[in-house]
């Protein structure tokens, strides 16, 4: 199938967003269009950044009765805390994107499962195979994965019915001032940059459930739980508070700047330390969808934060302690 379209507007998004847009495909499905060069204008290949001009003829080619797609093996060490012919729960490691995309349509999670022959579900959307939830790239923890189709669909079906417990530890900036605290504010794509997230009326139901388990100097251990899913929720919805998450580039809304001036060289220091934002996906708990049993499943904090985590508390046995969220009662905190 061919479809042509002459560009009207007097300025355009970028072409795979414009694309998505305008024919009603996922973003992903429209990257592969124009990565297979078949989204074409004059006879010439369009590239994904590119800026539509009015007047603008556009050629999109569909491949006819295209094959099931396959996904290139990749090779990464990864951890599993549970795994049976239904599902897999793993212990995602930072700077791993769940599945492919553009940038990474090679060494995305999926990759690496379909090397080390992992089955997976076909997925509720194109490009994501198994994917029953996500984690943002540089967010580490559990993540549950399906084998099949049937198991992806109950997994779905309890996470909407909000049957799933998804629990993170975070380490924010200053002092929530009520605790526990219910976050509950819509969230939509930012105008200004659609790869941000932001709380706006007219965006999607969101809600958060957050509360103090350990209080430091400058920054309180927050354990989160979430009411939904939406992207970057937790990250949106802290920083919405007040309280952005430690070492969050995207949405520091000052971050260590934010400190009293008194305060403020060591705050620097605490940034310093945190090589990425310091969110973890710490427990998840749910009804195994075939047989029934209560899987409950913890994972500790990483390695990489752990001195971030020690120098906020001030306190240098967490560089020790091979189980520091335990150690602090985390999951004694556990309703």
């Amino acid at each position: 199938m061919t479809v042509v379209f002459c560009v009207s507007a007097s300025t355009t998004e970028r072409l795979d967003r414009f694309l998505a847009d305008q024919l009603a495909i996922s973003r992903t499905h429209a990257a592969r269009l124009i990565a297979d060069k078949l989204v074409t204008s004059a006879g010439r290949p369009l590239r994904a950044s590119v800026l539509l001009e009015r007047g603008a003829e556009v050629t999109v080619q569909f491949p006819p009765d295209a094959p099931p797609r396959t996904y290139a093996p990749a090779h990464g060490e990864l951890r599993f805390v549970y795994e049976d012919e239904y599902l897999a729960v793993l212990d995602k490691p930072a700077g791993l994107v769940v599945h492919p995309g553009p940038g990474h349509w090679n060494d995305s999670l999926v990759n690496v499962l379909v090397g080390r022959g992992t089955p997976l579900s076909e997925g509720s959307s194109e490009g994501r195979p198994g994917i029953v939830h996500r984690l943002d790239r540089d967010t580490s923890g559990l993540l549950v994965v399906a084998k099949t189709d049937a198991a992806h669909r109950r997994l779905a079906a309890a996470i909407e019915r909000r049957q799933v417990s998804r629990v993170y530890a975070a380490l924010v900036w200053g002092h929530l001032r009520k605790t526990p605290v219910d976050i509950e504010a819509p969230i939509a794509r930012n105008p200004k940059d659609r790869k941000r997230m932001t709380v706006a009326d007219g965006g999607r139901h969101a809600l958060t459930h957050a509360a103090v388990v350990a209080r430091f100097g400058l920054a309180d251990l927050v354990r989160v739980r979430l009411g939904t899913g939406r992207t970057h929720q937790i990250r949106v919805h802290l920083a919405h508070i007040g309280h952005p998450v430690v070492g969050d580039r995207e949405y520091a809304f000052g971050g260590s700047r934010r400190v009293t001036p008194s305060e403020r060289r060591a705050a620097e220091r605490l940034e310093q330390l945190a090589p990425r934002q310091l969110l973890h996906a710490a427990a998840l708990a749910f009804a195994h969808p075939v047989s029934g049993a209560p899987l409950t499943l913890v994972s500790e904090w990483p390695a990489d934060l752990r001195p971030a985590l020690a120098d906020a508390a001030a306190d240098a046995n967490l560089l020790a302690e091979r189980n520091p969220l335990q150690y602090l009662g985390f999951f004694a905190s556990d309703e």
